[in-house]
């Protein structure tokens, strides 16, 4: 049986409906609240927390099948498959260009699922920018490239299939 798909903007409506950053005792459990002010201070949020690779990814919410995570890139992600994860995007600053289909170069199994590689050959680009929302199902290559000097900040929903 073929898998089934939701109609990507009303998953991300129910994810956003689902999910966020703040909650308080009488609010049901699993109910989460992003306010904008909090999404637009993300980049000074996980500034100080980036890694070596000038990324980091914070967890924020896992409810059933689903997570989300606030995401500061400075730099080129890898080139990424997962195979039992659809990915669902919002870019909150910067523009960055996704590069998305195609071949995963030199491909490595690096978790269960999880497949990564040095870039994407055959890959269509998209430049994205704040206010953009994009879904990328599983088993789609896909890659996140950064500019030198640039940023991007976005939510980061991963939804297992």
């Amino acid at each position: 049986m073929p898998p089934c798909y939701l109609d990507p903007m009303k998953t991300i409506l129910l994810l956003l409906l689902a999910a966020g950053f703040a909650s308080t005792a009488s609010d049901p459990a699993g109910f989460y609240l992003w306010k904008a002010s909090e999404l637009q201070a993300l980049s000074h949020t996980l500034a100080p927390k980036l890694n070596k690779n000038q990324m980091i990814s914070e967890p924020l919410a896992a409810v059933h099948n689903y997570s989300f995570s606030a995401v500061l890139r400075r730099t080129s992600g890898e080139a990424e498959v997962h195979e039992t994860h659809a990915d669902i995007f919002i870019i909150e600053s910067g523009a960055p260009t996704l590069v998305v289909g195609g071949k995963v170069e030199h491909p490595k199994t690096t978790q269960p699922h999880e497949i990564r590689g040095t870039g994407i050959v055959g890959g269509v680009e998209k430049k994205l920018g704040p206010g953009d929302v994009l879904t990328i199902p599983p088993d789609t290559p896909h890659q996140m490239k950064i500019e030198p000097g640039q940023e991007v900040v976005y939510l980061a929903m991963k939804v297992a299939q």
